[in-house]
């Protein structure tokens, strides 16, 4: 893999992976433009990991207070204050909490259709079509009323739920969650930091699941210039991607994505029947 090709891929999986916009789907007509069947275990790992680094990056002061709040929340479950109210005193707690009720769904369906999501990585037509889909789903933003809810366990099912929907390469991850985020009526600010902390565990659970078949074909010393600079692109461009949506998400200009994912997959689909 060049320099070029490492730096284009990374900046697509650093930026698509938070805009909603489907980072899997960008990635699969990526790699038909270019003309391979796909850029390696091994890079696909560590743009990944860029990404996930990117969202620590960000939200590291709402990390460490989950985290902290995790291990007192720990320490109440076995004390004499009951989880409850500890529950309903720390929002930290709770939010800790419905991040890992919302990744089951992703994670469950992961480890059952796991065969079949790689079969759809190699359909450019179908990741085509579901561009079409996302860019209706973001469409549809315009329609919401705020009412700044807060997130609630329901709340995070659904959103989980969104999440699993969106392993169809196409489906934007971050765009789909966002979405029932606001359809659920969860304020504008928080709908976007709850998809990005829910996409860490799934970030990382997928991040160790590729990381056996890296051991077992490890990079030579020539691949590691590409995989430090696409790493590097990827957690540079999905940083910018973050901050960028935080600010166009609390404006409720979601809906402007719509367009752009529209023109993609009509675009795309156009050139795949056609040249096919």
């Amino acid at each position: 893999m060049s320099t070029f090709e490492a730096i284009l891929l990374g900046l697509v999986q650093g930026l698509t992976e938070f805009l909603p916009v489907s980072s899997s789907g960008h990635l699969v007509l990526a790699r038909t433009l270019l003309g391979g069947s796909g850029e390696g275990i091994t890079f696909e790992v560590m743009v990944h990991f860029g990404t996930f680094l990117a969202i620590v990056t960000v939200f590291r002061r709402e990390i460490l207070k989950m985290i902290v709040s995790l291990l007192q929340g720990i320490g109440t479950f076995f004390g004499r204050k009951g989880i409850q109210q500890r529950l309903e005193a720390d929002g930290h707690l709770r939010l800790a909490l419905w991040i890992v009720i919302g990744s089951i769904p992703a994670g469950f369906l992961g480890l059952l259709f796991e065969d079949y999501i790689e079969q759809a990585f190699s359909n450019p037509i179908l990741v085509s079509g579901a561009l079409l889909v996302t860019g209706s789903m973001v469409w549809s933003t315009r329609y919401v009323k705020e009412t700044g809810g807060e997130v609630g366990w329901k709340d995070a099912i659904l959103i989980g739920a969104a999440q699993a929907f969106a392993m169809i390469p196409g489906i934007s991850r971050s765009g789909s969650t966002i979405v029932t985020g606001l359809w659920r009526k969860v304020d504008r600010a928080k709908a976007a930091e709850f998809s990005f902390l829910l996409a860490l565990p799934v970030i990382f659970g997928a991040t160790l699941l590729k990381l056996k078949d890296v051991f077992e074909a490890p990079p030579s010393s020539t691949e590691m210039w590409s995989l430090i600079v696409g790493t590097a692109t990827a957690y540079a461009s999905g940083y910018v991607a973050i901050r960028v949506l935080l600010g166009i998400v609390r404006k409720g200009k979601l809906d402007r994505f719509a367009y752009y994912c529209w023109a993609v997959g009509l675009v795309a689909l156009f050139l795949q029947l056609v040249y096919k």
